[in-house]
């Protein structure tokens, strides 16, 4: 039989490029188009798409025959043979043995008597003569149902026509007969629908040989009426006598080229006509899309290949058993060890910024000025609960007496006590350091995974010393702390003193905490009880001061929606409403009064805990505190005495002892927030980056043999030998796509063609059927159909009628154009309707 030469031509390069993409590894996704042909019973579509394959294998005869979707995988492969998805491991080496069971299949599903179906039979025919393609063999266009068929059989097969060619990688043959009126064509019409440009359909005119004597279809097959893109080709396929005489596809293709050489008005362009033609105009879809597909490849290749190289460079020349090279190698990852952490805490960039979260440098810098003063303040007193010991030790003190002045003993005493619940949250920072210190280096020694021996003893040596020096360091601030203890200087500049103390106004125990009306933070966050109805839930930008908090529509703070006043408001968490992963917290009045309007509290959240822990922070600052989780009893003897129940003279003094306290640990605090972190820099981070720069490298040499430490991981050997061979053979790949370029030529898609006349929502008068006598046609065409096409210039505007175009015998109309004066005939009532 025959086969199809242009496609035989393809398959070596597309097995040449598929050979070197799967020694790379690369996936390569040619995703050549899928052919569908597509038009009415009995236009010879089965025809056609066996030609193209060159193998005789699918069922014919008249009617309609083709009743279910056929999908024809064709697969590459060194033995041929078909298989069935309905028939899985049996494999059919016989094409007539394919036929008479594509026949028994759709009888099987739809009756013997013209019924049809949408369920596709799916065949794969594996040959060494074929590239991996989808041919689709659909039921012809029909209007009457017959048979077995239902009502909607035009409905039915339109709907599972255009399933399978709305595709953008599918090629349209829309296959006419020559003997019926091309312009009613439904295959032409659908492939409008789908590919309005037309770029992708290919009109295919058969039974050329059956048309009326004395008629042609020249003027279709030039691409002058009724114009495609892509033009038509004209084929004469085996008739049904030929088929029974079982005349091969290589005696039809001689009959075909003596029919078109011998025919006066199909002679001058026989070498566009015929199945060979098709063939070859097909392949040349094929070979345009893999060259149009190459780029692509080549620029995943290039890129595969520049990430390759400069690794490859440094194993070209490696040799694992030289011990200069393992020198080399460990003194290169010291030096790159100490660039990495130093950028890494300094922040002077790196190649590898994490962009997820803060790490290194700016996680520990966010601990010294957001985590620390948050721990700080969150430690600070109980307003009642400080007065309530105030007032315990100022009786104490005075004991049996009266006092009439106020004891500086009970300064000293509640300061002190004050001041030694420092210690934790000062620990705190140093463990939340050194364990941010630790991930640093972590990743610092990530590159020395080649080397698995020389990171591990690399990170025991650094995260040894840290741990030295993260004792030093916290003995160093607990004796910072017991410091404070041992003196208390009263003659600071920023203390108050006992006199300012006595004239402080009453609620100087607030208005003497804040800090005027500065601006502490601001930010995004949700309220969630005050959206539309209760229960919404809307972000707003907050700006938060130490007397108020204001929130506005956004950060230009131009719509103010309101200010809440912080006097009384205290801070409580809430649990996080369901599905939601919002961190919540509240502010509320502990006195039982509305906050905002009818609202007992105003409901927020951030994104992240850390986020809220910020706020928090902030809201300590400007007084907020959070709600204690135990109440005072009331009815503790000198609960109320030490309150509102002391005498005027005690609660005097209360309020002065109070005062001095809250001006001195302004000092402590303020001291203690500037020098733990100074502390930390200077006994923790700077000594572990001059340990790193200075005696890292002879720790290491000390620490036992340096041939054994520096043995290669089985895992990164094998890691050097795919990278060499991924980039062998990227070159090698790159090499045949190349070749494949020089050796395939692509053709340009043809200019658009006017064609209006398939337009289906404006209904014109049908145009000449090829059936008609040939007439000279008067105005210069449009010629896209062969390699001597070409687009004339358009038409200059005139005001004259454009001229009549030939029609069939007697009075007619070019497209969408009635002859003036002629009566159209009355519309013809068919008796099935």
């Amino acid at each position: 039989m025959a086969g199809n030469p242009g496609l035989e031509q393809l398959i070596p390069i597309v097995n040449k490029l598929q050979d070197a993409f799967t020694q790379l590894g690369v996936h390569m996704q040619l995703d050549l188009p899928q052919i569908a042909v597509v038009g009415g019973q009995s236009a010879g579509k089965s025809s056609v798409l066996e030609n193209f394959v060159g193998r005789d294998f699918l069922p014919r005869g008249s009617g309609i025959v083709t009743r279910r979707p056929l999908i024809l995988q064709l697969i590459n492969s060194p033995t041929e043979y078909g298989e069935f998805l309905h028939c899985k491991g049996k494999k059919f080496t016989d094409f007539d043995e394919i036929r008479r069971e594509i026949e028994a299949e759709t009888d099987r599903v739809t009756g013997s008597n013209k019924g049809i179906s949408n369920i596709p039979i799916n065949l794969r025919v594996y040959s060494p003569n074929v590239l991996n393609l989808s041919l689709i063999d659909l039921p012809g266009m029909t209007k009457v149902p017959i048979g077995d068929q239902p009502l909607d059989i035009e409905h039915q097969i339109r709907s599972m026509i255009l399933q399978f060619i709305k595709r953008d990688n599918s090629l349209i043959l829309a296959v006419t007969p020559a003997n019926t009126d091309l312009a009613n064509s439904d295959a032409l019409k659908l492939a409008k629908e789908v590919d309005p440009q037309g770029v992708r359909t290919i009109g295919v005119i058969t039974k050329l040989d059956l048309m009326d004597e004395g008629t042609d279809a020249r003027d279709i097959l030039e691409n002058k009426l009724l114009p495609l893109r892509r033009g038509y080709i004209g084929v004469v396929n085996r008739s049904q006598k030929d088929i029974d005489g079982r005349k091969d596809i290589k005696a039809a293709l001689s009959a075909e080229r003596k029919f078109f050489l011998s025919h006066q008005s199909y002679r001058h362009m026989a070498d566009r006509l015929g199945t060979p033609y098709l063939q070859r105009v097909l392949n040349q879809q094929l070979t345009n899309h893999i060259r149009d597909t190459l780029p692509g490849l080549r620029d995943k290749l290039q890129k595969q290949m520049l990430a390759l190289e400069k690794d490859v460079e440094q194993y070209k020349h490696f040799r694992p058993d030289d011990p200069s090279i393992k020198t080399k190698a460990m003194l290169q990852m010291i030096q790159q060890l100490q660039s990495d952490f130093e950028r890494t805490i300094e922040g002077s960039g790196s190649a590898q910024i994490n962009t997820m979260e803060l790490s290194g440098g700016a996680k520990i810098n966010r601990l010294f000025h957001e985590r620390f003063p948050f721990e700080l303040v969150k430690m600070e007193f109980d307003e009642k609960e400080l007065r309530r010991e105030i007032a315990f030790a100022i009786r104490n003190i005075h004991g049996i007496r009266v006092g009439l002045f106020t004891p500086d003993m009970a300064f000293e005493a509640i300061v002190k006590k004050q001041i030694s619940r420092l210690k934790e949250p000062c620990l705190k920072c140093v463990d939340l350091v050194v364990v941010e210190l630790s991930n640093v280096v972590r990743i610092c020694t990530d590159k020395m995974a080649r080397y698995p021996r020389l990171r591990e003893e690399t990170e025991r040596i650094i995260t040894s010393y840290i741990r030295q020096r993260e004792q030093l360091c916290k003995e160093q601030l607990i004796m910072f702390v017991d410091c404070e203890l041992a003196y208390m200087n009263t003659n600071h500049e920023d203390f108050i003193g006992f006199a300012n103390a006595q004239q402080t106004s009453e609620n100087s125990n607030k208005s003497g905490r804040k800090l005027g009306n500065q601006v502490i933070r601001k930010g995004w966050m949700c309220i969630h009880n005050l959206g539309i109805m209760k229960g919404g839930s809307r972000d707003y930008w907050f700006v938060l001061t130490s007397e108020n908090i204001s929130w506005f529509k956004d950060e230009e703070e131009r719509e103010k929606k309101y200010m809440l006043p912080l006097d009384g408001l205290k801070l409580k968490d809430i649990e996080q409403g369901f599905m939601s992963r919002r961190h919540m917290f509240a502010l509320f009045n502990p006195e039982g009064r509305n906050v905002y309007k009818d609202y007992k509290q105003l409901e927020l959240s951030c994104e992240t805990q850390d986020e809220v822990d910020s706020w928090k922070a902030s809201f300590l600052r400007a007084g907020v505190y959070p709600e204690k989780s135990t109440e005072q009893a009331n009815g503790d003897e000198g609960g109320g005495e030490g309150t509102s129940s002391m005498d005027p003279m005690l609660e005097r003094q209360v309020e002065t002892i109070r005062n001095l306290v809250d001006s001195y640990m302004k000092i402590v605090t303020k001291t203690t927030r500037d020098l733990v972190p100074k502390t930390i820099m200077f006994l923790i981070i700077n000594n572990a980056k001059d340990f790193i720069n200075g005696e890292l490298l002879a720790h290491l040499y000390a620490s036992g043999d340096q041939a054994s430490m520096m043995e290669e991981s089985q895992e990164e050997a094998l890691k050097r030998e795919e990278m060499l061979r991924m980039y062998h053979a990227c070159k090698e790949a790159l090499r045949i796509i190349g070749d494949v370029s020089m050796a395939t030529v692509s053709t340009p898609v043809p200019p658009p063609v006017k064609n209006d006349w398939l337009a289906t929502d404006n209904p014109r008068l049908s145009p000449p059927s090829p059936g008609g006598p040939r007439r000279p046609v008067p105005t210069q065409a449009v010629t896209t159909g062969g390699p001597t096409s070409r687009v004339p210039p358009p038409m200059p505007q005139t005001n004259r009628p454009a001229p009549a175009i030939p029609s069939r015998p007697g009075p007619g109309a070019p497209p969408g154009r009635p002859v003036q004066g002629a009566a159209l005939p009355p519309p013809l009532i068919p008796s099935y309707v």
